[in-house]
Parts: C-alpha cells; sequence; structure tokens
C-alpha cells in the first residue's frame, strides 16, 4: 500500500478495475432479489474468481472483492444473512487467489462496503453502524489490502459506513454516488448536496475521495465539487446501463473507446485513480491500460 500511497503522491496514475457485479452477471450467475450480486462468491466461487482475474490480466492494478451488496442487512432481505460472514470472507479470500493465480503480486485487493439497500430501506443508524463495523471487520482479517467505501450516497449511513472502516486501520477510499438536479449536484439519495457531503466528509481520515457510480454525463459538476473541497487524490468510476433489481441491464452500454475517451479527459483535470463501475467491463480497462501507459511514459521522458 505504500508503493501505491508513494506513486499517488507523485501524481502518478493508477487503473483500477471495472465493474466486478456486472461481470458475474454477464457471466450468466444468477442475481438474488434483495441482495443481486451479493451471494455470488458464495454460490459461484469460480465465476467470481474468473471475473478478478480478467480484470487483473486487463492491466488492473487494484480489484474489488465482490462485497458491494454483501452487508448483513442486505443479505438479510434476501434470507440469507447467515451466510454474511461466509460471503465476506470468501468474496476476499477468491479476488487474493486471482492475485496470486496472475503471477501479480503488486495488486492490491479492497474489500467494498456500501450503504445500498437493493430496493430495501435504510436500516437505523445504529443497526447500520453495527453491521458495517462486523462487516469491515470481516474483509479486514480476510486479508483485504484497503477498504472503498462504495456508493455513499447520503450523509447518515456514509457517516455509520465511515465509523466501522476506519476501525481496521484500513486505508479507506470514500466513493460518492451522485445525481444532477436543477444543474446541481446531489448526493444519489437526494437529501443531501454533494456540497454538503464534501463539507461534512473532507477532514475525515480517507485517503482518497472518488465519484462513481454516476453517469459519464454528471462526472464534470460533481469533480467540481470535489476538487473545492479534498486536495488529496481523485479518482472516477462511472456507470454505463440501467438497474432493475435484481438485475444489470445492459442497454446502450458506452464502447471502450468512448468511455476511454471520457477517463483520459478526466485525467487531464487531475483524476488519477480510473475503473468503471456498473457495466464498465474489463474489456473497457484493457483498452485503457496502453493509454495509461503511454501517458505516464510521456510524463516520464
Amino acid at each position: 500500500m505504500s508503493t501505491l500511497n508513494d506513486r499517488l503522491a507523485l501524481g502518478q496514475i493508477v487503473l483500477i478495475d471495472g465493474a466486478t457485479g456486472t461481470d458475474i452477471e454477464r457471466r450468466g450467475v444468477p442475481m438474488v432479489e434483495g441482495a443481486w450480486c451479493g451471494a455470488s462468491a458464495f454460490t459461484h466461487p469460480d465465476d467470481v474468481r474468473a471475473v478478478h482475474r480478467a480484470h487483473i490480466n486487463a492491466g488492473a492494478e487494484v480489484v474489488i472483492a465482490n462485497t458491494y451488496a454483501s452487508s448483513r442487512h442486505v443479505l438479510a432481505q434476501a434470507g440469507i444473512e447467515e451466510q454474511f460472514e461466509d460471503v465476506n470472507r470468501i468474496a476476499v479470500e477468491l479476488a487474493c487467489q486471482a492475485r496470486e493465480q496472475s503471477g501479480r503480486s503488486n495488486v492490491l485487493v479492497a474489500g467494498s462496503i456500501s450503504t445500498t439497500v437493493q430496493g430495501g430501506t435504510f436500516p437505523p443508524v445504529d443497526v447500520a453502524r453495527a453491521n458495517f463495523a462486523a462487516q469491515a471487520r470481516v474483509l479486514a482479517e480476510a486479508g483485504a489490502d484497503l477498504l472503498v467505501l462504495e456508493m455513499m450516497r447520503d450523509i447518515a449511513q456514509t457517516e455509520a459506513c465511515l465509523a466501522g472502516a476506519v476501525e481496521t486501520g484500513l486505508p479507506i477510499w470514500l466513493g460518492l454516488s451522485c445525481i444532477i438536479k436543477d444543474g446541481e449536484p446531489w448526493m444519489w439519495e437526494g437529501t443531501d448536496t454533494v456540497e454538503a457531503f464534501m463539507q461534512r466528509f473532507a477532514g475525515e481520515p480517507i485517503d482518497v475521495v472518488a465519484v462513481m457510480h454516476t453517469e459519464i454525463a454528471d462526472i464534470e459538476l460533481c469533480l467540481d465539487v470535489v476538487e473545492r473541497h479534498w486536495q488529496g487524490p481523485i479518482g472516477v468510476y462511472a456507470q454505463s446501463g440501467i438497474f432493475t433489481p435484481p438485475v444489470w441491464v445492459f442497454v446502450d452500454i458506452v464502447s471502450a473507446p468512448a468511455y476511454a475517451d471520457a477517463c483520459m479527459r478526466w485525467i487531464d483535470r487531475g483524476v488519477q485513480i480510473i475503473g468503471g463501475c456498473c457495466g464498465i467491463g474489463h474489456e473497457h480497462i484493457a483498452y485503457l491500460r496502453p493509454l495509461i501507459d503511454a501517458r505516464t511514459d510521456a510524463a516520464v521522458s
């Protein structure tokens, strides 16, 4: 992790993976009502491992374990709460196995924690705090190198999520998801502006702020707000397609060249961590790899 932090401090670009969940779905793994891909590591480990391998082979330097939809309360609404610890532990182990199989020991494995409710309702904050803390502990003990808080969508649930993540002592990447309403960036839930969100969390012990699970067309305005409040490394991983629970609908998916064009624009404005969210597959990452390498080589020369 120190090497990655050193690279970011030097202004270098880091390529992370594309969307794990939607690539699992693309392989034909059945999605679960109320928990989407949350149980896939438990039910289809070979497919999950293969997805991580594909992203590593494409050139990703960080892969995110399939734990986005694996909080205790999300699994509970799908009737599989008793598998909570196994699902999260196995998901990290599969990502670590993919790294080992690839022979690229420098790839980092991130554990994902999200405030997603997959069509349900937010749990009470005290319940959420306990559940997120339990998930963070399992991910850390399973071998995660860092934690990515994915699709943070409001202030209250993010506070609960961050509290548990901080307890592990692992580096934390805060991934916010936003929409544009009347020309202003709002958090995905629509109750807090991105401005208010950044004012609340910019001073917290986090290492990276990323705009994620956000439409490509909305990224720029969200970045404007993030950059006003955050001086550290910034990441972007946008989405493409539509979620109709419990499946991602692969409609009008952006092409790899078009997504790469957008990514290079974000890099031009200072974004250092690039990857993809729902709908963005390993083929998009593979297309980006040589472009980023060329940019890096030009900067060095």
